[in-house]
């Protein structure tokens, strides 16, 4: 692909583009990253709560379900593979009385799923393993885990860079124009900050949206890219309160899910904080801009001491103990949602050439949770999507 600047160009450095950027640049692709921030990953990779999956929730044959069960092996052989902090701390998923069938339908979906390590717990294995849960039944998912989000990314880009390839930061995706008279992708990139940015132009063969939270605005900048093929992305905001004790539980703990959620669960990082969260709150779009590289620094990611007093509730139903006074505002994330608050679930949108009709162009939307576990999987399966449309 000689004709080419770049082979491959990826518009957003988080950990999505990251991971597909490693694995094109290992099968020989010149790859360059896109990332408009100072750093990689800060919008939304580095704003979560590092947890890898073991795809139980998501519908059969769904792309969140297939590429988190891939996506789990994928990398806990690269996180062992590459020496990344990461722990199997196992997950107990907690039923009160009168959600057992929820809990049932929940173990049925995992097995459709191909999650076959789930196990019902005796009422005496829960309290070995979690003595203050307050429960009716339990499964218990072993292969969920804990991650360190920023060393599997500075991993991700090590390989990048081993392999030729690049990470741009500071350099803000402007536009993109097909030409089918060259077959190649002319991109238009601002860099650096006000007042020294630059307007760069170059040609690549591959163009790739993996923008995360801008994944629409940028779409709107790609010339003939369909407006109607452009979903609308929704901002949602996931809060964490931390626990300020020493944590009783070694493993983590979710209750059963929620409408667009998975409940105020309890994860413990990498670190051994234990925290709460991420709850559910959708923002209004005049809380924040749709311009390319301008969302972050209009969104709020302060945590409302406010919602501490509601946290601590949904904390009691399976943990009557805990105290509201043991909780402190830790941070926040906001993750692209595709669906309305009113709406049920909805996929990882993966729009090909074949989705667009547009030569050489694939585009991620609504890549939020589980995300960061699917994150190898996904970039298998774009590196599989971009050999099989070489000509």
């Amino acid at each position: 692909m000689s004709d080419y600047d770049f082979d491959i160009v990826l518009i957003g450095g988080g950990v999505v583009g990251l991971a597909v950027a490693a694995e094109t640049a290992k099968k020989g692709f010149n790859t360059l990253v896109l990332e408009s921030q100072k750093n990689k990953g800060s919008s939304t990779s580095a704003r979560n709560s590092g947890v890898i999956h073991a795809g139980i929730y998501y519908p059969e044959n769904s792309l969140k379900a297939s590429l988190c069960v891939r996506g789990k092996h994928l990398m806990y052989e690269y996180l062992l593979k590459h020496k990344i902090k990461h722990q199997k701390l196992g997950k107990l998923i907690v039923a009160q009385a009168g959600e057992e069938e929820i809990l049932e339908k929940i173990y049925a979906q995992a097995i459709n799923n191909g999650v076959t390590d789930l196990k019902w717990l005796t009422k005496k294995e829960v309290s070995q393993m979690a003595s203050e849960l307050c429960f009716s039944e339990v499964l218990f998912s072993p292969s969920t885990g804990i991650v360190d989000t920023h060393g599997f990314m500075d991993a991700l880009e090590g390989s990048l860079n081993d392999n030729a390839g690049n990470l741009a930061v500071f350099s803000r995706f402007s536009n993109a124009e097909y030409s089918r008279k060259s077959a190649a992708w002319k991109i238009t990139v601002i860099s650096s900050s006000p007042p020294n940015e630059q307007k760069t132009e170059f040609t690549c063969k591959f163009l790739i949206n993996a923008a995360g939270l801008e994944a629409d605005a940028v779409a709107y900048n790609i010339q003939g890219m369909p407006e109607l093929k452009i979903p609308e992305v929704h901002f949602v905001k996931g809060n964490y309160f931390n626990f300020t004790k020493t944590c009783p539980f070694r493993n983590l703990i979710y209750p059963v899910p929620v409408p667009g959620g998975l409940g105020t669960h309890l994860t413990i990082d990498i670190g051994g904080q234990a925290q709460f969260g991420p709850d559910v709150e959708y923002l209004y779009k005049a809380d924040y801009s749709r311009k390319i590289g301008e969302d972050n620094s209009t969104l709020d990611y302060e945590v409302n001491k406010n919602r501490q007093k509601l946290f601590c509730s949904e904390v009691k139903r399976w943990w009557p103990s805990i105290k509201e006074e043991h909780l402190s505002p830790g941070y926040s994330g906001i993750r692209p949602k595709l669906a309305k608050p009113t709406e049920g679930f909805r996929d990882f949108l993966i729009l090909g050439p074949d989705k667009t009709a547009l030569p050489n162009l694939i585009q991620f939307f609504g890549i939020e949770s589980p995300g960061l576990t699917a994150s190898l999987a996904i970039a298998e399966m774009t590196t599989e999507i971009i050999e099989s449309n070489i000509t």
